[in-house]
């Protein structure tokens, strides 16, 4: 496995346990359905990152897309619970649209994931 792959399972790894936490603290606080959004956000694409470092370390998509998309995953991920939790414990955000950005990344990871599986590597024949 390369170093980025690497990277991407630890990375995947907090993400899990910060949306555990995040989950936890929206069971426990008042009005607190920020930090559940938050929370699935950040446990969802966890395992999504997981899945594309696998996806590419085995070389069912193109690698290099994959892991752009995996990437991709975590920074929105970060900034779209990032807008959230700070929003809720600071009542800010982390600034002017970040959580929409989030969003907007997250699409873009999931259709370059798409396209990483429609365009495998060359000379790999698809039965």
């Amino acid at each position: 496995m390369n170093r980025a792959g690497r990277i991407l399972i630890v990375l995947a790894a907090i993400m899990g346990a910060d949306g555990v936490m995040l989950a936890a603290a929206s069971a426990h606080g008042a009005d607190a359905s920020r930090l559940m959004s938050a929370s699935s956000m950040l446990l969802f694409h966890s395992s999504a990152v997981l899945g594309a470092v696998a996806l590419a370390e085995r070389g069912i998509v193109h690698a290099t897309i994959g892991i752009a998309a995996a990437f991709g995953f975590v920074v929105a991920a970060g900034l779209f619970a990032g807008d959230l939790t700070l929003r809720h414990y600071a009542g800010h955000g982390l600034f002017t649209m970040a959580a929409p950005t989030g969003g907007t990344l997250l699409i873009a990871s999931w259709l370059a994931l798409a396209v990483a599986a429609a365009w495998p590597r060359r000379g790999v024949r698809i039965p």
